[in-house]
């Protein structure tokens, strides 16, 4: 009986063990993809970003310390001063004030607000008062729901949902300052790996700048619900080495180039409702609404980040928006196989 009593203590303290085991484990493996995630904000690559996350930490040490100290006195008292069996029936001992104990838990609160305060405010001032140089690169940011639109007015470029900009090398710093703008309701524009999170509110224009100190893509999302479709409102920036920008620029500020192959599909696309919100530059079609196609297929994602930009997923999304982006205003064109197809085919030739 005690055998059997004892095999059983081993074995629960086996599975106790394996458990705790296979949950530290578990935890480790997520915390590397944490910090291996491209939304991870302790990986800063921008001005901004380093500055708050430098923030990040001195705020975490005081509060940590803090933590600290107050649980050391709360297991110290609880300790020290249990109850005791002689203690029955026994009155404890009574302190009706201490000047030295109150000027202490007011003096130091006070101090350490007053530290976080002081470096927050620099943070906020170094990143919002930030001077715009003059070879900084300026970009309209205008939020709809539910993508981004781009607009570059020195350089005459429109496009969306994938934002390019130069890499700002230390010793040529070329910064990119965004203007940023709501068409619909509120929006917030968040990369965590190059700067904080910014509204865009209706009526009132914004600002924010970041400057990318190496060049990859980066992700990030809006940050504010904005509807039913906030969650697949999706950010992506690729930060181009000055040669890639340039020639990205290039290539956007030509108009759309027009095969008699797919004449067809262009006639379809203008015939519809397509042309009341997209934008194809060289063609009739003028609309605002929705994002600029006029150089669709030198984008990777389509829907705002919410699909690949393959054949499959842009037939699919023409057909029916819902499929890939519940919600979405853009509404199914009902088109018949052959026009859909003619229509794909003609959207691919929008470099």
């Amino acid at each position: 009986m005690c055998r059997t009593k004892s095999s059983s203590f081993l074995s629960k303290r086996k599975v106790a063990l394996l458990t705790f085991l296979f949950a530290a484990c578990a935890a480790t493996a997520e915390t590397t993809n944490l910090l291996s995630s491209p939304t991870n904000i302790f990986a800063p690559a921008s001005t901004p970003a380093k500055s708050i996350v430098h923030l990040s930490f001195l705020v975490l040490a005081i509060t940590g310390i803090i933590f600290a100290v107050v649980f050391t006195l709360l297991v110290y008292s609880i300790i020290k001063f249990r109850w005791r069996p002689e203690d029955a029936g026994s009155e404890p001992a009574q302190v009706y004030g201490s000047t030295q104990i109150e000027l202490a838990w007011t003096i130091i609160p006070i101090l350490v607000v007053v530290v976080l305060y002081l470096a927050t405010a620099r943070v906020i001032h170094a990143i919002q008062d930030a001077p715009q140089p003059e070879n900084a690169v300026e970009v309209t940011v205008i939020g709809h729901q539910f993508w981004w639109e781009y607009r570059y007015p020195k350089l005459g470029i429109v496009t969306a949902n994938e934002l390019h900009i130069p890499v700002s090398d230390p010793a040529r710093p070329t910064p990119t300052f965004l203007s940023l703008l709501s068409a619909d309701t509120d929006h917030s524009f968040w990369v965590p790996q190059l700067a904080g999170k910014t509204d865009l509110v209706p009526n009132h224009p914004n600002k924010m700048w970041i400057d990318p100190h190496r060049t990859g893509i980066f992700l990030g999302q809006c940050a504010q619900y904005c509807g039913v479709q906030h969650a697949k409102m999706l950010i992506r920036v690729s930060v181009d080495s000055p040669e890639d920008f340039a020639a990205w620029v290039h290539n956007q500020q030509q108009p759309a180039i027009q095969h008699a192959s797919v004449e067809t599909g262009r006639r379809v696309f203008e015939s519809n409702a397509c042309v009341n919100c997209h934008t194809v530059a060289g063609t009739p079609a003028n609309g605002r609404f929705g994002p600029d196609l006029t150089h669709l297929m030198s984008r990777a994602t389509i829907a705002s980040g919410a699909a690949k930009n393959t054949t499959e997923n842009l037939r699919l999304w023409i057909q029916k928006p819902d499929a890939i982006k519940p919600g979405s205003l853009m509404p199914a064109m009902q088109l018949s196989d052959a026009d859909l197809d003619a229509v794909v085919r003609y959207m691919q030739t929008l470099h």
